[in-house]
């Protein structure tokens, strides 16, 4: 901070060296002063300390308010307005009434802000709520007349409609999915069960069988959370694996008590160059691109409900042929001490 200070401050440096100069210059010159060469190096050592010293004060008066600011930058918390230094001169002060007058505005945008999304989320919530009512009456037409192979083609597609409703509403749960969390001891095997219970038309209409691998396997986490996140790894590996494949969930503990879910597909597996672009939003790959319904929307929401949960997720693929998709519960879950 020095030098810029000293950059700052070029002018006035400027003015004195200038002026020393000229007095110099004039004690030289004018012959009515008898004062020796010896008194004039006095007379500039002594205002040349005397400037260094007055220097050295202001450098220390003008900069304690910007050095305290600077700190308050790099330790930048949420009430950091209660740690603004105290204003030593008028342009601090305006400085300090500037930085309160843009945090008033940002805080009163984002306010506003939040106050939309939560209307839009729920808006979006009360609409899904309108459309299960329908989607409801239709699945029990359904059941009523699953004898009838039209009616089994139709329970399939109902199925996908209800997938995509149910995606958009966690969609909009997903931003205060802290408020919608619930620690608790739960069997993995169970619960990946009943997600593959729920995509069974869809896996009889594909002919594509579901092997479920491992027994009871207990993890603390959050089982809606996580079913949804299963729900969208399920849903890729049936979508993208050719007719009369297999599916395969295997639940596991390793030797450190971690607890592992894999889903493996035979579809047509992950090239190596997009691996690391599979959990992008919109991202949708080759693969994407010949499945024409695909969004790129289902690794996205997976992943970003596994990293807010503390469930790691990552995707394994020889990218020729099959993919793994891995979830890993740890054995000390970040909110069991909540639940405590």
């Amino acid at each position: 901070m020095i030098r810029a200070y000293i950059a700052d401050r070029k002018s006035w440096i400027a003015l004195f060296v200038g002026s020393l100069l000229v007095t110099d210059l004039l004690l030289v010159l004018d012959k009515g002063l008898a004062i020796s060469s010896v008194s004039i190096g006095y007379l500039n050592l002594l205002l040349l300390t005397i400037f260094v010293l007055f220097f050295i004060w202001r450098y220390r008066k003008e900069t304690a308010y910007l050095q305290a600011l600077n700190q308050l930058v790099h330790e930048l918390q949420d009430d950091w307005q209660e740690g603004l230094p105290t204003s030593v001169f008028h342009q601090d002060q305006i400085l300090t009434e500037m930085l309160q007058q843009i945090d008033g505005a940002y805080r009163n945008r984002m306010s506003r802000l939040r106050e939309f999304v939560y209307a839009e989320q729920n808006d979006t919530a009360a609409w899904v709520h309108e459309v299960k009512a329908p989607l409801t009456a239709m699945k029990l037409i359904i059941d009523a007349n699953r004898q009838e192979p039209l009616f089994r083609k139709i329970d399939a597609e109902w199925l996908r409609v209800h997938l995509l409703i149910d995606q958009q509403l966690y969609i909009s749960r997903l931003p205060s999915l802290e408020a919608d969390y619930v620690v608790e001891e739960t069997d993995v095997v169970r619960w990946a069960t009943e997600e593959v219970r729920q995509l069974m038309p869809w896996c009889l209409e594909k002919n594509i069988a579901v092997e479920i691998e491992g027994e009871k396997v207990e993890v603390v986490t959050d089982q809606k959370w996580c079913r949804f996140i299963l729900r969208q790894l399920l849903t890729n590996a049936v979508k993208y694996s050719p007719a009369g494949g297999t599916v395969t969930l295997q639940a596991k503990s390793d030797e450190t008590g971690n607890v592992s879910l894999t889903v493996t597909d035979e579809g047509p597996g992950i090239p190596a160059h997009e691996m690391p672009r599979i959990f992008d939003r919109g991202f949708t790959g080759n693969a994407g691109r010949i499945q024409h319904a695909a969004t790129g929307l289902g690794l996205y929401l997976a992943k970003q409900t596994a990293g807010k949960i503390g469930v790691q997720l990552f995707g394994q693929s020889d990218g020729s042929s099959g993919t793994k998709m891995v979830m890993t519960f740890s054995t000390e879950n970040d909110f069991d001490a909540t639940r405590k």
